[in-house]
C-alpha cells in the first residue's frame, strides 16, 4: 500500500526504492550512461560487457522461450538465454566461466545483488506458472526479452486474466514497456520517465501518456515481446498462442 500510494497521475522521473522489512533504502552507484546522477548513490566500478561473439567469430545467439503442456497435465515453461555462453570470462584460476547472467551481480558490497559465496543474482529469466483454483498447473507463458521480460509477462496476464479469455487476442493487443529502471545488463542505461508503446494503441493514449509527463517513444506496431502461452481448462481442454512478433513463434499440438 505504500508503494501504491507513490503513483500519482503524473509520470515520476525518480528511482525511489523501497524498504521492506526495515531496511534502509539503498542504491548502487550508476555509471553516468545510467541517466541518473552518478553521486546519488554508492560508489561503483563496472567492467565492460564482453562480445556476443559465437566460435567462429559471428554475433549470434539469443533468448527463447517455449511452453509445453500434455494431456496429463504436466506442465513445463522454459527460458534457456545462452546467447553469451561463448564470450562468457573465465575465473581466472579457477577454470569455469561465468553464467550467462553473472554479470547481473554487482561488484560493489553491501547491495542484494552484491557478488557473494552462495548469492544467485537478480536475473531477467522468468517463465511463469500459473496454478487453478484445484492448484493444478493451468497457464504457462513467458517471453524472451531482457528486463522486459516481467513488463510484457505481466501485461499479458493482467489482460488474459481481467479482460480477454481469448489466450491469442491477449497476445494480439498493443504491448509496451519502460526503460526507466536501470538495465540489468552494463552499461545499464536508464531513461528516466520513458515508455515504449506500440503506435496501434491509438493516437489518443499518446497524447494523453505525453500530457501525464511520460517520454513517450512510439514503437511500430508488431514490436514489442515475443510472448507465447499456453491453458489447461480443468476439463482437460488444451489451449496455445504464438505471438506474430517476430515471425518466430508457432503453437503445434498432436
Amino acid at each position: 500500500r505504500a508503494r501504491a500510494a507513490l503513483v500519482t497521475v503524473t509520470a515520476s522521473r525518480e528511482l525511489r526504492p523501497g524498504s521492506p522489512g526495515g531496511r534502509s533504502p539503498l542504491l548502487p552507484r550508476y555509471p553516468d550512461a545510467a541517466g541518473y546522477p552518478a553521486d546519488s548513490a554508492q560508489g561503483i566500478v563496472t567492467n565492460g560487457r564482453p562480445p556476443e561473439l559465437s566460435p567462429d567469430g559471428r554475433m549470434r545467439g539469443d533468448t527463447c522461450h517455449l511452453d509445453v503442456v500434455d494431456r496429463f497435465g504436466n506442465v513445463v515453461s522454459a527460458t534457456p538465454s545462452g546467447g553469451w555462453l561463448q564470450s562468457s570470462p573465465t575465473v581466472e584460476g579457477l577454470g569455469f566461466a561465468l553464467g550467462t547472467r553473472g554479470e547481473m551481480f554487482w561488484l560493489q558490497e553491501g547491495l542484494p545483488n552484491s557478488l557473494a559465496p552462495g548469492k544467485r543474482p537478480r536475473t531477467t529469466l522468468t517463465p511463469s506458472l500459473v496454478l487453478g483454483d484445484d492448484g493444478l498447473p493451468s497457464l504457462a507463458f513467458g517471453t524472451p526479452g531482457g528486463d522486459q521480460q516481467d513488463q510484457w509477462t505481466l501485461l499479458f496476464f493482467l489482460r488474459h486474466v481481467h479482460h480477454e479469455p481469448d489466450l491469442q487476442l491477449a497476445l494480439d493487443a498493443p504491448v509496451w514497456h519502460t526503460s526507466h529502471f536501470p538495465s540489468s545488463f552494463y552499461p545499464r542505461t536508464a531513461h528516466p520517465g520513458r515508455v515504449h508503446v506500440e503506435r496501434t494503441v491509438g493516437e489518443d493514449v499518446l497524447a494523453a501518456l505525453r500530457a501525464r509527463g511520460h517520454d513517450v517513444v512510439e514503437e511500430a506496431a508488431w514490436s514489442l515481446g515475443r510472448t507465447t502461452a499456453i491453458r489447461r481448462d480443468p476439463d482437460g481442454v488444451l489451449h496455445a498462442a504464438a505471438n506474430a512478433r517476430g515471425m518466430q513463434a508457432y503453437a503445434v499440438g498432436r
